[in-house]
């Protein structure tokens, strides 16, 4: 008895030593110069979403009558929006690139500290604490990129982020309010990357929305300074704030009657997300003949 007593100290003695090796060797390097890849909903994420559409969002009535409202010429005319930064939740999705991404460790324990993140648009810098910190409570500032923390699930990166600014979920109105959670999955797969995002938002969400992005390691990608001047864009008496009243938009229709999607589903909710939907479509009309977004899915390649 006193052997076996004795191995299974030593076993114990060598599992907890290799313990931290095998947990080490279980993550994955993240850090490096990343380039977006948009062969996922380019045309939203680059020249930007249409007004009215809300396609693959699961929103309530609130959100749709704040983006219903919504004037394009609100960035032009109101200059504290023109340098306005994306909120941490919009950075990776929106036109950003490249990522640059590295690593903070304890200088006496070298312990990781952070993986902290930077954006090459409007120099946006985030910080995903690693070493077990919990949330502020919800009366503490909230900030555009928000308070993130993360934890590794074998070699896949996991971290939640509240205290956001209010910001958008697209950049045709779509509100996200600072109530919102994001959760994120980090995973690596050679020279690409896939981040899947979960946003949960009680304002305006009736579910989660799930969406992902992917990047591609790029070595000789450079960071270079952007700056922004706000500066008067369009004519208009200050202190104004374009908007539409409600049931007033006149680009409500143009989505649907461009891409010949029924209204309804152009609306947007968690219903119309689900293959379900489409028998309770009844007869679509076919879809007019493409004229925008055809043969490219780009930014400067795709001509009107």
């Amino acid at each position: 008895m006193r052997g076996l007593n004795g191995a299974h100290a030593v076993v114990g003695l060598m599992a907890g030593l290799l313990l931290p090796c095998m947990t080490a060797v279980a993550q994955i390097d993240l850090t490096g110069d990343w380039v977006a890849l948009y062969h996922e909903d380019a045309p939203e994420r680059l020249p930007g979403p249409a007004l009215g559409d809300y396609l693959e969002l699961p929103i309530n009535d609130a959100a749709r009558m704040r983006a219903d409202s919504y004037h394009p010429n609100r960035i032009s005319a109101v200059q504290e929006y023109q340098c306005r930064p994306h909120g941490g939740d919009y950075s990776m999705r929106g036109l950003s690139v490249p990522m640059r991404v590295w690593e903070e460790f304890d200088p006496d324990t070298q312990q990781l500290v952070a993986i902290r993140t930077r954006m090459a648009w409007m120099e946006m810098e985030r910080t995903i604490y690693m070493d077990g910190r919990p949330h502020p409570p919800e009366y503490a500032r909230h900030t555009w990129q928000g308070f993130s923390t993360g934890v590794w699930e074998g070699n896949t990166l996991k971290t939640t982020t509240t205290h956001f600014k209010p910001s958008y979920l697209r950049r045709n109105g779509m509100p996200r309010s600072s109530q919102a959670t994001l959760t994120e999955v980090w995973v690596r797969h050679g020279n690409y990357l896939t981040v899947l995002t979960y946003i949960d938002d009680p304002a305006f969400l009736t579910e989660p929305l799930v969406r992902t992005s992917n990047w591609a390691l790029e070595p000789n990608a450079q960071m270079r300074p952007n700056s922004c001047t706000p500066a008067p864009e369009v004519p208009a008496p200050e202190g104004t704030v374009p908007h539409v009243m409600p049931g007033e938009n006149p680009f409500i229709l143009e989505f649907s009657e461009l891409f010949g999607v029924p209204l309804e589903a152009a609306r947007g909710g968690a219903q119309t997300l689900y293959p379900e939907y489409r028998m309770t479509m009844g007869e679509v009309p076919p879809a007019p003949q493409c004229s925008r977004y055809c043969i490219c899915t780009g930014l400067g390649s795709c001509p009107e």
